[in-house]
């Protein structure tokens, strides 16, 4: 047996191999002691092998779900090896083999993969011609069968941050690359997902294009506007090896393939994920986030596509548009309460699908199945409603792709008993009346009963022992048993078959008989059934696309109903979305904080293209990140096809949001705070065009003063007149607050608050102008910092206040170049005033941010013959 072990083990070297033993899953060796140390189960020992001991650890088959789940989560892969042969007919160890192999990124069972998310499975094939390198990306969700394709031709420079992104945007659970690739060694560590090796001719082009269009029958792949990919063909090729063997069978419910492009939806880099909590918040909590407080979906399919449409925001407006169509009509109809009535009994019709379609669907999948394709026509009832008055196309496609599917449901109804048990193997699954020979053959287990009533009386009568019994148990089967003080009335044709302490127990040749042909017809009931529920699934093969197209639409219109309920009960309005560069947000409102809190205030939010960016100040708690998340989440909600948290909100179009809030270090990558800050400003000022809306938010603090106010300033600066971005630019540098005299599409505005005495009330409204000081010590104050503490600092304050710290002049930072010139002469001696000319000459005719090193070092020498000349 330890031989056919090594055998298999040698196959799945980096995997946990499950080696089925009766009622058993056993791990030897390192398995053993791994899954021991990992899941806390017993680690025993049981003979040698080549001299070494066996170490074994071992879980019940019937209960190895919830052992996999936490090993998935773990990022670890397991072999499900199960007996195929026959016990009894087997000379040496029973046959097994490998039926499925179970990876972070190959999940289809319920019980292994989260209800509300997908877990797509990424194949990455990467080629590099010269100064380009071309990165293919194919992504499959195996438990729904979408298939995605897209490429991404870049210089190494801005690879890294371009995949990053795109890799954020997809979240894979798994992660395909070639064994020995070198160009991601760079950087794996900061991608999302478990990383898998295979071999490097797995990603060939020409033969993923082949299996690709094997998979989707068809001989050309122009009609899915793949025919100019190349590189993402050798992943897809690579992709769909791997999961079909993990799975051990075709996949028959990939059947279409969608391609996407970098600028098909609104940019969100890792960053701006992160800081606007749209699934995860900042400490990765599930909640509260804005997917948190909108999920009212009544099915796990809408509340996967709600998670997806959070992360992937389209920049089409004729999208979104529609969904607000959508809502408004289902408002307008009054069917939201009774479609999320009804769409509470719709069953995951997307996962059941996939367990059909890989012949691993259950007996009570089917039920639900069958019991939620029943509710189909209440549901187009109440879509119809929704149309009389406001004809939409998403909810008139709706009803065209919820048709009943007649002759599915139909099967499903005659095939199926009403509770079906768990577990074919259990039996009690296929309906009577549906097969013939398997109502024949639990005729005859059904009437053993009545059989053995009437065998007790008849015994009974004949024998004259009164207490007689005829009884059945699964380790003995049938017999007649007798207590001691009876016994010597058994007749000569009993048969002793066991002896208890009271009784004694018999058989006869009759009841033998029957014994055999009663239990024969209940095994063969089984097999039966079995049979058919094999040839059932098979025959619900060709309906698999009919039911991928119901799921699709009961997700998108159970998303629907989500959104138009929660937008009713928070007052949020539909958002116009616009043509020309705006973005005027009357009254908007954060949610998720406004429902955290009993009183929210609203704010305005005007932006436009003579107005680009706000400079906004205000005391700490005042509520300026507040404000600007606000702002990015309402935009993204307008795209993303909700209303939104506003009295009224137009926007113009928009093609990527950045932010720039907190500050947090990044030990393992050995960046400091101010270095993470400056690499995420940096990806900004990259990648920020004039219709992206950045928020930068207290920029410059991790340095000095003077450096971080310099650095401040040129970054707005920047935005202002490069960028051109819709900005909202946070700072406590109150000598920002001078750039909107320099720059006329810059304003200043602040959140208000009001001193009383010694403390500090919060108003939390947004006001034009700047604020007129920061309260830092009435909010240190707030935190709890010690009474003789603040009132040193207010001391040193005053000190600080009354005394100034420069013993030297300073230029002035927002000051033109004639007005430093004159205040430059002011500092120099008349006698010496043409050499200092002289090097203010110099000064003026240096640009040094377009210096080349030689150039910046003859300007020195140049700066230092001036000095020398006053000398």
């Amino acid at each position: 047996m330890m031989k056919q072990y090594l055998g298999i083990k040698a196959d799945y070297p980096d995997t946990l191999v499950f080696y089925r033993m009766g009622d058993f899953y056993e791990l030897f060796f390192e398995d053993a002691e791994k899954v021991s140390r990992i899941l806390g189960i017993t680690l025993t020992q049981r003979g040698t092998s080549n001299g070494t001991p066996i170490k074994m650890a071992g879980v019940p088959f019937h209960s190895i779900e919830p052992y996999l789940a936490k090993l998935v989560k773990l990022g670890e892969s397991a072999a499900i090896c199960e007996q195929i042969g026959d016990p009894a007919t087997s000379k040496g160890p029973v046959e097994r083999k490998v039926m499925r192999v179970i990876t972070p990124g190959t999940l289809t069972d319920t019980d292994l993969l989260p209800e509300k998310a997908d877990r797509p499975l990424l194949g990455l094939c990467l080629l590099s011609q010269r100064k380009t390198v071309s990165i293919g990306l194919a992504w499959l969700s195996l438990a729904s069968g979408a298939l995605k394709l897209m490429e991404i031709s870049s210089d190494e420079k801005t690879l890294q941050s371009r995949l990053q992104q795109a890799l954020e945007r997809i979240s894979p659970a798994e992660v395909l690359v070639s064994a020995g690739s070198l160009l991601l060694e760079g950087f794996r560590h900061e991608l999302p997902g478990k990383f898998s090796e295979v071999p490097a001719w797995h990603f060939d082009l020409k033969q993923g294009q082949k299996a690709l269009q094997d998979q989707l029958a068809t001989a050309s792949l122009t009609g899915f506007g793949a025919e100019n990919f190349s590189v993402a063909l050798g992943a897809a090729g690579a992709l769909l090896r791997y999961a079909e063997s993990t799975q051990g069978r075709g996949l028959k419910h990939v059947n279409s393939l969608t391609v996407e492009s970098e600028n098909e939806f609104i940019g969100l880099d890792t960053a701006t994920r992160r800081n606007l909590e749209l699934t995860e918040t900042l400490r990765g909590q599930e909640s509260p986030t804005l997917f948190s407080l909108l999920d009212h979906c009544s099915t796990a399919m809408g509340s996967r596509m709600l998670r997806h449409w959070l992360h992937h925001a389209r920049r089409d407006q004729a999208i979104a548009r529609s969904r607000h169509q959508a809502i408004d009509a289902l408002l307008q109809g009054d069917a939201t309460t009774g479609l999320s009535n009804t769409l509470n009994s719709i069953p995951d019709i997307e996962r059941i699908t996939t367990r059909i379609a890989l012949l691993s669907a259950r007996p009570r999948d089917l039920a639900a199945l069958r019991d939620g394709m029943q509710h189909l026509s209440t549901i187009r009832s109440y879509v119809s409603m929704c149309l009389k008055e406001n004809s939409t196309s998403l909810l008139s496609q709706a009803i065209t792709d919820l048709a009943t599917p007649v002759e599915c449901l139909d099967l499903l109804e005659r095939a199926l008993m009403p509770q079906p048990a768990a577990m074919v193997r259990d039996g009690g699954v296929i309906a009577k009346g549906f097969d013939v020979e398997l109502d024949e053959l639990r005729a005859l287990s059904e009437n053993a009963g009545q059989f053995l009533i009437d065998l007790e009386t008849s015994e009974r009568t004949r024998t004259g022992i009164a207490n007689l019994r005829v009884e059945y148990n699964k380790v003995h089967g049938f017999y007649i048993e007798v207590t001691n003080g009876q016994t010597d009335k058994v007749p000569d044709n009993y048969r002793r078959r066991q002896t208890l302490k009271n009784a004694e127990r018999y058989i006869t040749p009759e009841l033998k008989a029957f014994e055999d042909k009663a239990l024969s017809a209940q095994e063969r009931a089984l097999v039966r059934e079995k049979v058919l529920y094999e040839k059932l699934l098979q025959e619900l093969l060709p309906h698999i696309q009919t039911l991928q197209t119901i799921a699709h639409a009961i997700a998108q219109l159970d998303t629907l109903v989500s959104l138009a309920e929660h937008a009713v009960r928070n007052n949020w309005c539909a958002p116009q979305l616009l043509s020309e560069p705006t973005l005027n947000i009357v009254q908007g409102r954060h949610p998720v904080v406004e429902n955290q809190i009993e009183r929210f205030i609203a704010n305005d939010c005007q932006l436009s293209a003579e107005r680009k960016l706000l400079l906004i100040t205000g005391p700490n708690m005042g509520g300026k990140s507040t404000f600007m998340r606000q702002t990015a989440l309402i935009t993204l909600l307008a795209y993303v096809g909700s209303y939104v948290p506003a009295t009224r909100a137009e926007i113009g179009p928009i093609d990527k949001i950045f932010t720039r809030i907190g500050a947090a270090d990044d030990l393992a990558g050995g960046r400091s705070t101010f270095m993470v800050e400056m690499t995420e400003s940096a990806a900004i000022l990259h990648g920020a065009t004039e219709n992206s809306l950045v928020l930068m938010d207290e920029v410059g603090r991790g340095t000095s003063t003077f450096d971080g106010l310099a650095l401040a300033w040129a970054i707005a600066r920047h935005l202002i007149l490069t960028s051109r971005s819709f900005t909202l630019f946070a700072t406590h540098y109150f000598e920002l607050t001078q750039l909107p005299e320099l720059h006329p599409t810059a304003e200043n505005v602040h959140l208000s608050a009001i001193e009383h005495k010694e403390n500090i009330v919060f108003l939390h409204a947004v006001q034009t102008g700047p604020a007129s000081q920061s309260y830092g010590l009435q909010v240190a104050q707030l935190a709890g910092i010690p009474q003789t503490v603040i009132r040193a600092a207010r001391k040193h304050l005053a000190e600080l206040e009354a005394h100034s710290l420069q013993s030297t002049p300073q230029f002035d930072l927002f000051a033109n170049e004639i007005q430093n010139q004159e205040l430059t002469a002011e500092l120099i001696d008349a006698p010496i005033a043409s050499s200092e000319t002289q090097v203010l000459k110099v000064l003026n005719e240096i640009d040094p941010d377009s210096m080349t090193p030689r150039e910046a070092l003859d300007a020195l020498y140049q700066l230092k013959a001036a000095a020398d000349t006053r000398a």
